[in-house]
């Protein structure tokens, strides 16, 4: 039965917001040789990937990289390349599923709605042609058992095809991590910005276009627009009035 830890593993990594650098889809466009590769010797691919994603260093390993109730109870500390060896030709499927945790839970990356209906249709590919071989064999028919047969080898296909993309996937993810991809774009640095004083006749121009030539920020004042309109006879001509005392 699989621990708390895992289990809360499990719930904290569906709240990861970061994206593979590659989906599913492109891995086989992104790097076609090691796509290859991963297709004829996965086993091999996978000892190599789980490998680099421990940084080289064994000491590290743990058996299915800690998801699996069997991990930490198989000798790992004593000959860890062997276990590792082990683990990716018994059980390959958990040693790709186990490196792509790792990398998920290293890196909060998620996976996306189209890379889950890849590995959903796979997992049920294979599940319709376990349920196709077992009613071949208790039926008897041969139209039965021959496309079971045809179920059967469309599943491992599609199988060792979504393992290798995975595979690449993972590759890929972390030649991005080690900086083969070139050094990441930093951050620019924002603008100097002035703060506006009282003795300036215009704000700072951080920020916005300059003014054209002989054009300003702001509008005439209001009086030169004949506002508001002067009253007639106001002020008076004759101000102060007469008989009015002289300083």
């Amino acid at each position: 039965m699989p621990n708390q830890e895992y289990l809360d593993k499990l719930q904290h990594r569906q709240n990861y917001r970061n994206l593979w650098h590659t989906d599913l889809m492109r891995t086989i466009q992104h790097d076609p040789p090691y796509c290859c590769l991963a297709f004829w010797c996965g086993p091999c691919v996978s000892y190599l990937l789980r490998k680099r994603a421990l940084y080289n260093d064994m000491s590290r390993y743990v058996c299915c990289a800690g998801y699996m109730p069997c991990s930490g109870r198989c000798g790992e500390s004593r000959c860890p390349e062997f276990c590792l060896a082990t683990e990716v030709f018994l059980c390959f499927g958990n040693s790709v599923a186990s490196t792509r945790f790792l990398l998920q839970d290293e890196f909060n990356i998620q996976t996306t709605q189209c890379d889950n209906c890849i590995i959903g249709f796979m997992f049920c590919l294979q599940q319709v042609a376990c349920i196709f071989s077992i009613v071949a064999m208790i039926v008897g028919s041969e139209e039965i058992s021959e496309a079971s047969q045809i179920l059967s080898c469309l599943a491992d296909m599609v199988y060792c095809t979504v393992c290798a993309c995975m595979q690449t996937q993972h590759k890929v993810e972390m030649d991005k991590r080690d900086g083969k991809f070139g050094p990441q774009p930093a951050m620019a640095v924002p603008h100097v910005q002035q703060m506006s004083r009282l003795d300036q006749q215009y704000p700072p121009t951080a920020g916005y276009p300059p003014p054209a030539y002989g054009q300003s920020y702001y509008p005439p004042p209001p009086q030169a627009q004949g506002y508001p309109p002067q009253a007639a006879g106001y002020p008076p001509a004759a101000y102060p009035p007469a008989g009015y005392p002289q300083k």
